[in-house]
């Protein structure tokens, strides 16, 4: 990361903060004394929009459970494939399943990308 190359470490400001800021609302914190959501209120306004209901029932549990992980990780590890063979996401289906509840790779890897842009959409 270009910020750690610089000798600006995420985890050390994160435990300075003792917070549970993804880097996004730390840095505009920090740089810009802009108020920080914590991950789980930009989840909880995520789902107050319920930008997710053109899917169909099995989709939508595959984005809240990504969700829900994005609020207690951060948003890396949903990015990660291979959050699909972790709970809760494993009991949803195997990650062939999943994706394909979305019509194929690309279409999950878009909906993840909706899903992306609508938690760092302006609360």
């Amino acid at each position: 990361m270009e910020l750690e190359a610089q000798g600006l470490s995420f985890d050390e400001l994160k435990e300075e903060t003792k917070s549970d800021l993804d880097i996004f609302d730390l840095i505009c914190h920090i740089a810009y004394d802009a108020p920080a959501l914590t991950r789980r209120e930009r989840a909880e306004h995520v789902k107050k929009r319920n930008y997710w209901a053109k899917y169909g029932d099995k989709a939508r549990a595959v984005l809240n459970a990504l969700l829900e992980k994005y609020a207690e990780t951060g948003i890396e590890d949903i990015e990660d494939m291979k959050i699909l063979t972790v709970d809760p996401l494993k009991r949803l289906g195997t990650p062939q399943e999943i994706v394909g509840l979305f019509g194929g790779k690309a279409a999950y890897l878009k909906a993840l990308c909706e899903l992306e842009a609508e938690i760092y959409r302006a609360a």
